[in-house]
């Protein structure tokens, strides 16, 4: 009999054992799929702050070719047909400045609270409403040249 209820305490011991140790193997699981979760709230951050400054460089190129093609192209093509080159690849590029923007402040999917802070507001608008009115200057002197 006290046998029995040695191994029955022993038993109870080690289920009890057995309970915490899954209890804390749970609390990690938690934990590490909260932290995956946060993790690729970040990256989610990240690949859209990869995808404003990819919208600025095509845009940053396209106004650089727009200019560069109305000055290399001229007289040797057409006069209308270096202002149409020049003045689209500068509307274009006027397009990437404002795309830049509407995508970054507008994401299609909203991520989970990431640690990773996105970029002010105030800031896109403000740099991306400079180049575009860069590239509207660039537009009128490209089209109003002789």
């Amino acid at each position: 009999m006290v046998d029995s209820e040695t191994r029955a305490a022993a038993a109870q011991e080690k289920i009890k054992q057995s309970a915490a140790a899954l209890k804390i193997s749970a609390d990690v699981q938690v934990d590490s799929a909260d932290r995956r979760t946060e993790l690729a709230a970040d990256r989610t951050i990240l690949a859209a702050e990869r995808t404003y400054a990819a919208w600025v460089r095509t845009g940053l190129t396209a106004l650089a070719s727009g200019v560069g093609a109305r000055a290399l192209l001229d007289k040797v093509v057409a006069d209308w047909l270096t202002k149409s080159t020049g003045a689209m690849l500068i509307l274009f590029a006027a397009f990437c400045f404002v795309a830049a923007v509407w995508r970054e402040l507008a994401p299609s999917v909203q991520p989970p609270k990431p640690r990773a802070r996105r970029l002010p507001t105030a800031l896109l608008v403000a740099i991306n409403g400079f180049l575009v009115l860069v590239a509207l200057a660039a537009f009128i002197g490209v089209v109003m040249t002789p």
